[in-house]
């Protein structure tokens, strides 16, 4: 007999709600169901009933991305942000000031809400990937299976990067837990207790994931970048051989490559990758040269994690009573200001009056502005970054090449009215990392990349360190940063739920 309650949550396997449709712009168009499940006369399990229910299904994942802000994007943004130099965690919450102050602890419950939700949407993508190859329909060919276990695929991928980013070891789950019965409990134990796997075991799935996607993926649509398509795998590729354990900058530069191939170049005006358009009722524009994946939304079913981090310009006073995540530091505005780089600043940073003075005065109080609506896109991934990547490989690579790199940077800059990087920088390989660093944090500002920057170059004891005595808005510093300091705990509930799991070093 089953046991019905064995788990509540815990790896993402569970009753799937609403679909919705194939974009991350569109509302639901269907319902998915476990009405569509059963077995087939000769007892074969049939999750996906037809090439609709499968095509559904795929929509509420999509869907996930879109709507489930809090890991995805909130969350990502408190880690990258104000655990690193560039921002205070805002509010005074106990949840949020142990990322400024190097203080967290598995009972955290951003870190217990953001492993726990990560799982399910493992789980989610496994259902789609492991049973779609028995979709109870002939319609459908062997290419249109691979299309959508492609989608799949790099769905879990991405949420597999977010993940061993932050934990490191991680359990690398690809299967769909069996039913629990007196037969199969032996069996089925590992899928509901599942061992953490080494990193490197996390990014050679996730490598997997997306060479699978490049060959079955759909290609990419210039008018449409909501979709998880080959250009998306080719730019996670080059993410993850930027990272120590499967760092391979050969390859960092071939995919970067395969990107202008794709026709991604960073578009002339930076200001129309987060403006709002002159009314502000809607994004300025959407699917930008620039822009590789990003999840929309249109007006009448808007965002609302702009609320977390300031003013709804479609909506200017609605929910700003209280204070804000992710309050940009002193530290990163006089870096902008040292830089004379006024046209990013502005697109990074706005003030307004508030009733609160948390870190500054009320009458002049700094906001992170890339979202800054609940029309704004959100950029999960643009070629600015891929091409700043690029920039690294070639300067600490084994194919060294500090005057290409150095016009990558220069190209940059150019785009808001800076300088050229001067001889002796591009000339000298120390200074041409510390200058894609530095321009990598003004570029992808509030773009949930700086924290994970320190952490792959190995630079967060000696930046992270030094930042309190220089900055003196943030709040005091509780425990140094050391090397354990790179990944954060695994969530204390996971532990006490699953006998397999064991915390990192340092917690």
């Amino acid at each position: 007999m089953k046991h019905s309650n064995i788990l509540p949550v815990l790896i993402g396997i569970l009753t799937i709600g609403l679909a919705s449709s194939c974009e991350l712009a569109r509302d639901p168009v269907d319902t998915y169901s476990d009405v569509t499940e059963g077995v087939t006369a000769q007892g074969k399990e049939v999750v996906f009933k037809d090439k609709a229910t499968i095509q559904n299904y795929l929509a509420f994942l999509y869907q996930q991305m879109r709507d489930r802000q809090e890991h995805w994007y909130l969350d990502l943004l408190l880690i990258a942000e104000s655990h690193s130099d560039n921002a205070y965690a805002g509010t005074t919450g106990a949840e949020v000031i142990p990322f400024e102050n190097n203080s967290i602890e598995g009972s955290n419950s951003v870190i217990n809400r953001d492993w726990r939700r990560y799982l399910e949407d493992i789980g989610r993508a496994n259902r789609l990937i492991v049973y779609a190859d028995s979709v109870a329909d002939n319609s459908l060919s062997q290419s249109e299976i691979s299309l959508f276990k492609a989608q799949g695929r790099l769905f879990r991928a991405l949420v597999m990067f977010d993940m061993v980013r932050i934990y490191g070891s991680i359990p690398v789950i690809t299967t769909v837990a069996g039913d629990i019965t007196a037969e199969t409990i032996g069996t089925v134990y590992k899928d509901y207790f599942p061992k953490q796997s080494p990193e490197i075991d996390a990014y050679r799935q996730i490598e997997e994931d997306c060479l699978f996607a490049l060959q079955n993926a759909p290609n990419n649509n210039a008018a449409n970048k909501t979709i998880f398509s080959k250009s998306v795998a080719k730019a996670l590729l080059a993410k993850i051989y930027a990272e120590k354990p499967l760092r391979d900058y050969t390859k960092v530069i071939q995919y970067s490559d395969a990107l202008t191939t794709d026709g991604f170049d960073i578009i002339g005006d930076y200001t129309d990758l987060f403006g709002m358009n002159a009314a502000n009722t809607d994004a300025k524009v959407r699917n930008t040269q620039e822009s590789i994946l990003e999840a929309q939304f249109l007006p009448g079913a808007g965002n609302w994690a702009t609320w977390m981090f300031g003013r709804d310009l479609a909506n200017y006073a609605v929910n700003f009573t209280w204070a804000k995540w992710v309050t940009p530091s002193r530290d990163l505005i006089q870096t902008f200001q040292n830089e004379g780089d006024t046209k990013r600043f502005s697109e990074s940073v706005v003030y307004y009056t508030t009733t609160w003075s948390n870190y500054y005065p009320s009458t002049n109080y700094p906001f992170m502005y890339k979202l800054r609506s609940a029309f704004s896109s959100i950029i999960k991934i643009r070629y600015a970054d891929i091409l700043l990547l690029k920039a690294e490989a070639l300067v600490m690579g084994p194919n060294k090449n500090l005057e290409a790199a150095a016009v990558i940077v220069d190209k940059i800059r150019n785009r808001v009215n800076l300088q050229p990087l001067p001889f002796n920088v591009r000339t000298n390989q120390k200074a041409m990392e510390d200058a894609i660093l530095k321009e990598r944090r003004l570029e992808l500002a509030f773009e949930g990349q700086r924290w994970f920057d320190l952490v792959r170059l190995d630079r967060v004891e000696e930046i992270m360190n030094a930042v309190y005595a220089k900055d003196s808005g943030r709040k005091a510093r509780v425990y140094p940063f050391v090397k354990n300091s790179y990944r954060l705990p695994i969530p204390q509930s996971a532990i006490d739920q699953n006998p397999n799991l064991v915390q990192n070093p340092g917690y």
